[in-house]
């Protein structure tokens, strides 16, 4: 028997290392916000659109990949930010254009567009004032409407994008979360894949976001929810979580250490934004789930 305490703490390392080598694939690696020396990098054009539906030019953020071609088609992610965020947030606060480049660097994305809009759909669209204010509010559910009937036209139309569902996403951060999870999942037609990162009180109650299981089952390649395990609003990522495993509807739950914060929001990104316009095994998808 004087040998068994060496084997056991063997075992013991060993599914110690295990594990931990499983939790490394589900975090960003150190330094993966940061610019590479000599790696290629993708373009960040300004745009400006048409709004009929609010009435007004608008203006949005286009990250093309390192490569890009007009003659190749590409598909695209719409990439939303939150309630005190305008067009530039997720470039202020979270370097999206950084962790995509080293990501292709990696061989580990496929070519995309990414969309950083405004999603603020009123006149005045900075977030200035009080930025809570129910006009302020209303403009984000407003918001909807100029995605899908003004912004993602103009898109399609300036630059080579798939238009199918298939190509199509939409994430965000917060109340982008919130406006991501109301719009992908209101809207199958228009999107496969749908990701909301610590998404906001706007978000629709779980039986109206999916009132047809069958429906939703059948339609999205991809439906991602994560938060951080401190985040104040993590109740109604867990309430979306539990209605969904409840009807077995197949997504991601990602709970991880972390508040309401670019960090969380970061890695989100970085994780997320590798598993689209890919074949998805719908088989793996819990294993993110604590």
């Amino acid at each position: 028997m004087k040998n068994a305490f060496p084997v056991l703490l063997s075992v013991a390392l060993l599914s110690a290392s295990n594990a931990s080598a499983q939790k490394a694939v589900m975090e960003a690696p150190t330094g993966f916000d940061q610019p590479v020396a000599g790696s290629a990098t993708g373009r960040l054009d300004s745009i400006s659109y048409t709004s009929k539906t609010v009435g007004t030019v608008r203006k949005a953020l286009v990250y093309t990949p390192p490569g890009y071609s007009k003659k190749k088609k590409y598909p695209v992610l719409y990439l939303l930010h939150g309630i005190g965020g305008d067009e530039k947030e997720w470039l202020k606060g979270g370097r999206p254009q950084v962790i995509l480049d080293n990501l292709y660097a990696a061989g580990q994305l496929q070519p995309m567009l990414v969309v950083m809009p405004n999603g603020r759909a009123i006149k005045d669209d900075r977030p200035i004032g009080n930025i809570y204010g129910p006009d302020k509010v209303a403009a984000f559910a407003n918001f909807e409407k100029d995605l899908l009937t003004d912004l993602i036209p103009y898109i399609e139309k300036r630059y080579p994008a798939l238009t199918n569902r298939e190509n199509r996403a939409v994430a965000g951060l917060s109340m982008g979360g919130g406006q991501s999870l109301n719009f992908g999942l209101g809207n199958l037609d228009k999107f496969a894949w749908v990701g909301g990162f610590s998404s906001a009180p706007n978000t629709r109650l779980p039986e109206q976001l999916v009132p047809d299981v069958a429906k939703a089952k059948k339609q999205l390649k991809l439906l991602w929810i994560s938060c951080g395990d401190a985040d104040g609003l993590l109740p109604i990522s867990q309430r979306t979580h539990d209605y969904l495993y409840e009807h077995n509807v197949p997504h991601v739950y990602y709970l991880e250490a972390g508040g309401h914060d670019f960090k969380v929001w970061k890695n989100g990104l970085y994780l997320f934004a590798q598993q689209l316009f890919k074949p998805v095994d719908a088989a793996a998808l819990p294993t993110y789930t604590v």
